[in-house]
């Protein structure tokens, strides 16, 4: 990467660096809290709107720390992810583990074959459902260097799933409060936490059914969350093999290019991080200060990931993502409320 004009590409990480100052300063606005838009999506909103307005204007010079922004950057802010989490969390509620194993399990599973079923981009397709089924637009993130998609594609799966994630943020306290939802308020804590996209939802939407359910809700998502690295791990294996299944009708393909595996070492780096907040050596303030550094780096990587993102490639990806989203939501709803009532 800076083999290039040195100078050329810290202009392209200025340039995302004020941008995201900007998400930060944006996302404090009331009524951007009120739909609770985290400043990653707002970068990536900021993103998009630069790179359909201003983007052939300034020097393509630049975009070598754009993009060292979305790769490298994004990398570094997902492992320092893991100063959010503890293992000790994760055995306070134990039950939520079954859960939650199968409601992502699932969900990707089964956002794989519907993509399939409506042939679609197969890496659309998986990036989506990982959104889906384990942490929103951090997922995608994460996913996004073991699939290597195109910039577009991650960003028309982060916008599926802040639309459903916020929609669910708004839903799941109406049908509570109305008694649709035949659950104890640790059930619920368990649903909301197992089946919202986004961690910034489940906060939103506990908060919003009191601290009972809001405690329980953010450890099940954080159960969740940290189910990012095997998964990540299994799907580079996965893609691995459907690269060698794709090589064999090709004569011309080398046999060096069958089987690469892409490991995801930042997500080795995710559990490291994890197992030292574990033992609590660092004070609370410095975690504090950790966590809200990574909240800006990876709200870099998110504006730059829009910044690689033309209206364009929204038409060309069609309804078809959307229509995805939709039916894994269907299922998160449905199928996650069965679980809670059957397991909890």
């Amino acid at each position: 990467m800076f083999k290039e004009n040195k100078g050329e590409v810290l202009h392209g990480i200025l340039l995302i660096v004020l941008f995201s100052f900007s998400a930060f300063y944006i996302a404090e606005f009331e009524f951007v809290k009120q739909l609770s838009f985290s400043p990653l999506i707002v970068g990536i909103i900021l993103g998009m709107l630069y790179a359909n307005s201003l983007r052939n204007k300034l020097p393509e010079t630049w975009v070598p720390g754009i993009k060292f922004c979305s790769k490298q950057v994004l990398r570094a802010g997902i492992v320092l992810y893991g100063f959010r989490l503890t293992f000790q969390s994760v055995i306070a509620i134990a039950s939520a583990i079954l859960i939650d194993v199968i409601i992502v399990t699932c969900t990707i599973l089964l956002g794989i074959l519907v993509g399939k079923l409506l042939n679609m981009d197969n890496d659309l397709a998986l990036l989506t459902a990982t959104g889906s089924a384990i942490c929103g637009a951090a997922a995608v993130l994460g996913a996004e260097p073991v699939v290597k998609s195109e910039p577009h594609k991650t960003a028309v799966a982060v916008s599926t799933v802040v639309i459903f994630g916020t929609l669910s943020m708004f839903i799941y306290p109406i049908l509570y409060r109305a008694g649709v939802f035949d659950l104890t308020p640790e059930q619920m804590g368990l649903y909301t936490g197992s089946t919202l996209h986004e961690v910034a939802h489940v906060v939103g939407a506990g908060n919003a059914m009191g601290k009972e359910i809001s405690d329980s809700a953010i450890i099940v998502k954080m159960i969740r969350v940290m189910l990012l690295a095997p998964v990540l791990l299994i799907m580079s294996f996965a893609l691995a093999r459907r690269a060698v299944k794709a090589v064999k009708g090709d004569k011309n393909t080398t046999a060096t290019q069958r089987g690469k595996i892409t490991i995801p070492w930042f997500a080795f780096g995710f559990l490291a991080v994890i197992g030292f907040n574990s033992f609590d050596w660092l004070p609370v303030p410095v975690v504090d200060g950790i966590n809200s550094l990574d909240t800006f780096m990876l709200t870099m990587a998110m504006t730059a990931l829009g910044a690689e993102t033309n209206f364009e490639k929204f038409k060309q990806a069609g309804a078809k993502p959307f229509l995805l989203a939709a039916i894994l939501y269907i299922w998160l709803l449905g199928g996650g409320y069965l679980l809670v009532k059957w397991l909890a």
